[in-house]
């Protein structure tokens, strides 16, 4: 939709289908970081997009998030052996700390839109990171493994809220720009995923305790609070006014899980998050089973999530310009598919390929993550989709890494787990065709 002449009276449409009065906007006008999402996006599309020096600190703002939102996991993964003998972790307790992420995500996902009918994203994002900071602080000091689970828990949770809220936040503010602003995020999320599993171990050696390695987080989620103080405490008025006069999240009638595209995109979403999953904590074990040095397994395994960073800029952009996904879809299909036989019949011999096959299939995240603001007219809609097909997909991704697990201990080899994977990427193919061609969940309800 193009923007509007200067000074223009263009008339916005609530989720209901109703056209309210019109509000006269000047050219440039920035949209508020506080507004309830269905105005803002309007907002954002009567004036063009934001006034520049606005777009630059919300898009700031939006890569500090996204730096933080798998770090607390992937350092606690390189330290967990650490963690549980320092707390004397049960078997039981360790394999539920594996798992609590992807719950963590799939339950207080879900709740996120029922938050944004009440708080702006601004405060939402500032309570979030809030509680990523805390909660990283806190299981680094505990000596206790049940405070240790239930600060992990605040932590996710702020996490969990950050997820659903990112796409929103790109359909609101940055509406042309979809697929380059969530290439930038989704690749300042990789770099925070890689740069926490490297440095926990090294950061936890030089201070001499593992607690250090995994509290040191808790600075970075503080600093990502900053750039969205100021719109928080500006919108509590704004959220007010909105709550009483606008047609918001979950009143809207917008209900994925009663549509086809929902559940396609959930499914891809949760398949190729499975697959993720599995790989992240599998793939070093396949390679030292092969033969590699412990060191060199797992350098191959960081390889996957290095080169992931530029695929995860070019993906989304890519995807932004294609009328349809589905030479992307397969494209990923058959790179994924070439990485799994390789792995199972020459680990060894073609390491170094299957990394960078395992890392182009990888590039399915942040194409899904793309696909939630391109299948979306509102951030509304956007909000709506993000909740359900994360929420949802997390739980599916949740069986990954257990169900491979189980697959290797009883059969003592590869070839039944790399088989589950190669059953589930024709899941996510599957699940993917459904979601390529140009659709809106609005048009579905």
């Amino acid at each position: 939709m193009p923007p509007s002449p200067a000074g223009a009276s263009v008339p916005t449409t609530t989720a209901g289908g109703r056209s309210p009065a019109t509000t006269p906007t000047a050219p440039g006008e920035l949209t508020p970081v506080g507004l309830d999402p269905a105005d803002a996006v309007a907002a954002t599309v009567r004036s063009g997009t934001p006034r520049t020096t606005g777009g630059l600190l919300v898009l700031a703002g939006m890569l500090l998030v996204a730096l933080n939102l798998r770090a607390a996991v992937t350092s606690l993964g390189a330290l967990l052996d650490e963690v549980r003998v320092g707390l004397a972790f049960s078997g039981a307790m360790a394999g539920f700390i594996t798992t609590l992420p992807a719950i963590a995500f799939a339950g207080l996902g879900a709740v996120t839109p029922w938050l944004v009918r009440r708080l702006s994203p601004a405060r939402l994002l500032v309570f979030g990171m809030l509680a990523l900071a805390v909660g990283q602080l806190l299981r680094a000091l505990t000596g206790s493994a049940v405070v240790f689970l239930l600060t992990s828990a605040l932590a996710l949770a702020g996490i969990a809220v950050a997820n659903i809220l990112l796409p929103m936040l790109v359909k609101q503010h940055f509406p042309h720009r979809t697929g380059l602003v969530t290439g930038a995020y989704t690749m300042a999320l990789t770099v925070g995923t890689t740069v926490a599993a490297a440095s926990a171990v090294p950061v936890a050696h030089a201070f001499g305790s593992w607690r250090a390695g995994l509290g040191v987080w808790a600075g970075l989620a503080a600093v990502a609070v900053l750039p969205w103080l100021p719109a928080a405490l500006r919108s509590r008025a704004t959220t007010r006014r909105a709550t009483r006069g606008a047609t918001t999240t979950g009143r809207s009638g917008i209900r994925p899980g009663r549509t086809r595209l929902g559940w396609a995109m959930a499914i891809y979403f949760g398949a190729q998050s499975l697959s993720g999953y599995a790989i992240m904590g599998w793939l070093a074990q396949l390679f030292r089973d092969a033969g590699f040095r412990p060191q060199d397994a797992g350098l191959l395994l960081a390889g996957v999530t290095a080169l992931g960073v530029p695929i995860a800029l070019l993906m989304p952009a890519l995807a932004g310009r294609l009328g349809t996904l589905r030479p992307l879809i397969f494209a990923l299909t058959a790179a994924s598919s070439l990485a799994y036989l390789g792995l199972a019949f020459a680990p060894r011999d073609g390491a170094v390929l299957w990394v960078v096959l395992l890392a182009f299939g990888q590039g399915a995240f942040p194409l899904i993550l793309t696909t939630i603001g391109l299948r979306a007219r509102t951030a509304d809609g956007t909000v709506a989709l993000s909740a359900f097909a994360q929420s949802t997909g997390y739980v599916i991704a949740a069986l990954g890494p257990l169900l491979v697990g189980i697959l290797y201990e009883t059969t003592g080899g590869w070839t039944a787990p790399v088989g589950f994977l190669l059953a589930a990427l024709a899941v996510q193919t599957g699940a993917g065709v459904l979601i390529a061609r140009p659709r809106y969940i609005e048009d579905e309800r």
